[in-house]
């Protein structure tokens, strides 16, 4: 195609193009027809250059043979693998748990509709006929999805109170040694702490402090979230320090000549230059504070991806291996898009940060 091309161009503006040289072996196009043959390699293949649809075909090349080939091998080894609940699921039988769970979630859609629909026909006779009108919330079991939406605001719950104590705390350290000295020690005996000791704590101190009967936040919600957050703030605090401390000197010499007081020096000076360390930190909390919620709704019983599995494994049906197996792998999925979120605002901070 791109010989058609030079050939057309040549005809149409009366280039010549000199010919190679059989013993140099020295390229066929000159200097002269560059932008020509620069013109023939950008084929258009609908609105994506030939070049640029080459680039992302090999980008996703090695992903997909590596997914290909790790559902091969799964296929191939499960049925060799005999447990207390049968054989171990393969790709197949994990996919249709997974569509079951969606079935289900659609019926109980269903049953919920229906019961808002025949509780408003009831109201309305009700007022018709001057009587009380009754107002109930649906308490159907809750589905896979509405446990995923579950865990999805524990953890957001967690993250968000994680970045507001480390952030302020860690450009504190990063900006008075002496601060950072004293509080190092307790930063780093706290941070390999492991979920399973902090959560008798946290479910004895919630226990003692949230006596109403009727709480707006359920206590084995407020248990996974705190145990959530006292995971995962040590890596934003850490960063956030680091990021602090290593602004550049010059630019605090700048603000002390201009005499900027302490909050316009922190938005103006400290935070644009710890704001990518701040996101990288967030990012390795948010990963963390994933991974320890399934622990920490399993042992609190909070309704959410944790409470599932451990449901699951209780049940000890036909079915319960399969679907604990579709359980991990929405877990990892989840994971995976919460890290590359981060990613995203990481690289926008860094890139649209201003000192």
């Amino acid at each position: 195609m791109a010989t058609v091309i030079v050939e057309k161009l040549k005809s149409d503006s009366g280039t010549k193009v000199p010919a190679a040289s059989k013993d140099t072996g020295a390229d066929p196009m000159s200097d002269a027809t560059a932008p020509v043959e620069k013109l023939a390699r950008r084929v258009k293949i609908g609105s994506i250059d030939a070049k640029t649809a080459v680039v992302w075909l090999r980008g996703l090349a090695a992903p997909a043979i590596g997914i290909m080939t790790f559902l091969a091998l799964w296929a191939a080894l499960a049925p060799q693998v005999d447990t207390s609940l049968g054989s171990l699921p393969g790709p197949v039988e994990v996919s249709a748990q997974g569509v079951a769970l969606y079935e289900e979630w659609s019926v109980a859609q269903d049953q919920k509709a229906a019961f808002y629909a025949a509780q408003e026909a009831s109201n309305a006779a009700a007022i018709a006929n001057g009587g009380t009108v009754r107002d109930f919330e649906y308490t159907g079991p809750p589905t896979f999805l509405d446990q995923i939406w579950t865990s999805l605001t524990t953890v957001a719950l967690g993250f968000v109170l994680a970045t507001l104590i480390a952030v302020p705390i860690g450009l504190i350290c990063g900006l008075s040694k002496t601060f950072n000295a004293a509080i190092n020690p307790i930063v780093q005996i706290m941070k390999p702490v492991s979920p399973l000791a902090w959560l008798p704590i946290v479910t004895m101190v919630i226990s003692a402090t949230m006596t109403d009967p009727d709480p707006s936040l359920p206590k084995s919600f407020v248990i996974s979230a705190i145990v959530v957050m006292l995971c995962s703030l040590w890596s934003t605090l850490i960063n956030t320090a680091i990021g602090a401390a290593s602004i550049d000197k010059d630019l605090l010499n700048v603000g002390r000549v201009l005499r900027l007081g302490w909050f316009a020096k922190l938005t103006r000076l400290v935070l644009p230059s710890a704001l990518p360390y701040i996101f990288t930190g967030m990012r390795l909390s948010l990963g963390v504070g994933w991974m320890v919620l399934i622990a920490a709704e399993m042992l609190a019983q909070n309704p959410g991806l944790g409470k599932f599995v451990w449901d699951e494994f209780q049940n000890g049906s036909s079915q319960s291996l399969a679907r604990i197996m579709f359980a991990v792998v929405v877990i990892g999925l989840i994971g995976f898009m919460l890290d590359r979120i981060m990613m995203l605002l990481q690289n926008f901070a860094s890139r649209n940060r201003a000192v």
